[in-house]
């Protein structure tokens, strides 16, 4: 490659599942297919939690803020991957690769604080049943989703002009179906010492935080459960966090997947397949978890399409 100013740079080649033509219209029909039921999905989640007013709560305000995040997570990786695959176009703009960063670092950052804010929420539900309506009041509630917007638009917003500053060959070749942040430092043809020390703070920071204050949370709760008597008062407050749980297991299992097996394997194929696991399936399942394991929702939805 020969190095140049990113002001030169045209665009940016995505080879990943474009690379085998006659698995295209395959991909085609089950990225499609993925990318609808996931929208639909946390749509109507959206849809039965605003208009049944029993859902007007702390955890279902928190719950329909995450639908929201993961039908735009989603949607900023999966339409571009399907147009480019039903035009045989594997360039991607220099802008739209940077846009598609942003976004994909701001949304995937939200989906990790709303799923600490809302273990922060079942962690008070359960620990501190009589003070619950006092501590997670609306005003709490919206500072906490708030707060999570400002930092993740910061963080995206500081990633973007850390890449701006770097430069790369005439023609980059990505090896994966989207713009990744980590993918695109790699790539350069600048010093990206400043870059990777920024990067791996912002995950210990924005990452590890997070992570934690969720295992702290769950700790507590599992200690509360355990310090009640009957069997069925168990099952009561599990229940209330079950859906919760599920979903936390299956994002951060996915995306520790993700960077231990591109660790390990040192393949962009097995990185690329594995990140579909957290961008696509996860927000994809959200829905059926949270539906399926939850009356309230089930009976909202029933009504709603009655």
């Amino acid at each position: 490659m020969v190095p140049g100013n990113l002001t030169h740079v045209s665009g940016f080649l995505l080879l990943r599942f474009l690379e085998a033509p006659e698995l295209q219209p395959l991909i085609f029909g089950v990225f499609l297919s993925m990318y609808l039921i996931t929208v639909f999905g946390n749509l109507f989640i959206i849809l039965a939690v605003s208009s049944d007013t029993q859902l007007h709560t702390p955890m279902y305000f928190f719950l329909s803020n995450l639908s929201f995040v993961d039908i735009y997570f989603t949607s900023t990786t999966i339409p571009k991957m399907l147009w480019n695959i039903q035009t045989q176009n594997k360039v991607i703009s220099y802008e739209g690769c940077i846009t598609q960063m942003y976004f994909f670092a701001l949304f995937v950052g939200l989906d990790d604080f709303l799923l600490t804010v809302m273990a922060y929420d079942r962690f008070v539900a359960i620990c501190h049943p009589l003070h619950y309506t006092v501590i997670m009041s609306a005003r709490l509630c919206g500072l906490l989703v708030l707060v999570s917007w400002v930092i993740n638009v910061l963080h995206s917003f500081l990633q973007t002009l850390m890449v701006l500053r770097l430069s790369f060959g005439r023609e980059v070749i990505i090896p994966h179906y989207f713009c990744e942040l980590k993918q695109l430092v790699q790539l350069a043809c600048s010093d990206t010492l400043l870059n990777d020390m920024v990067m791996y703070l912002a995950t210990v920071l924005l990452g590890g935080a997070p992570l934690a204050g969720i295992l702290y949370s769950y700790s507590r709760i599992v200690s509360s459960i355990c310090g009640i008597s009957s069997a069925q008062g168990k099952y009561k407050a599990f229940s209330t966090c079950a859906s919760h749980l599920s979903v936390v297991s299956l994002f951060y299992c996915t995306c520790l997947g993700v960077y231990l097996s591109s660790a390990a394997t040192q393949s962009s194929h097995s990185s690329a397949t594995a990140s579909v696991m957290y961008t696509v399936v996860t927000p994809m399942l959200n829905p059926f978890i949270y539906s399926l394991r939850n009356k309230d929702i089930k009976r909202a939805l029933k009504a709603f399409f009655r």
